[in-house]
């Protein structure tokens, strides 16, 4: 498999392990010890340092206007997505990217983004489960999905809070180089991986 880009976009006040944990995914996973599977990249508005949840500050490799084109698009949550989301720059470059793109992935909140850009309009949705209703208020056309850990709905992918993107990231491993590819990432990880293909 050619080497696929994953863009993750950052934002102030993101939650951590919702951009984490899918980087963390992605960046370990090779098809042997010499291919890479993938290159993973975060991208924000600026390069002015991100400050996430809690005070962790992050570097973001590429702006909105100068990254790669990405194979595959992650947009994590948090407290922050509520001020993103009303960003013009962001949702446009959401809209942009996803035309051609593999996947489009939320987690958490992220959601919430995809929902403002329109990739949830008619579709099946999850997001946090303290945001089902906000998730509603904003795309009254979504089916807000409350029983699973995460939704696929051709190639927008939707997963619950924080630790569930994690999942949602291997799942995509998955589908793209195969269940022993992902499983040997979660050894790797010292993840226990409820939710394999």
């Amino acid at each position: 498999m050619t080497q696929k880009n994953v863009a993750i976009l950052i934002y102030n006040d993101v939650e951590v392990l919702d951009f984490a944990g899918p980087f963390e995914v992605f960046s370990v996973t090779s098809e042997s010890d010499e291919n890479q599977a993938f290159q993973v990249y975060t991208v924000a508005e600026t390069k002015d340092a991100i400050r996430a949840k809690n005070g962790l500050s992050v570097n973001p490799e590429y702006t909105l206007a100068d990254c790669p084109s990405p194979h595959i698009v992650i947009i994590p949550g948090g407290i922050g997505s509520r001020e993103a989301m009303k960003r013009s720059a962001i949702l446009d470059w959401v809209k942009t990217c996803s035309q051609d793109a593999e996947f489009v992935m939320s987690v958490c909140t992220g959601s919430l983004i995809l929902a403002k850009a329109g990739l949830l309009e008619g579709l099946k949705a999850t997001t946090h489960h303290q945001a089902f209703d906000l998730l509603r208020e904003i795309a009254p056309n979504t089916t807000v999905v409350e029983n699973q850990r995460f939704v696929e709905q051709d190639k927008i992918l939707t997963s619950g809070g924080i630790a569930a993107g994690i999942d949602l990231s291997l799942y995509v491993v998955a589908k793209l180089l195969g269940q022993e590819v992902a499983l040997n990432t979660t050894k790797y990880m010292e993840y226990h991986w409820t939710h394999p293909l």
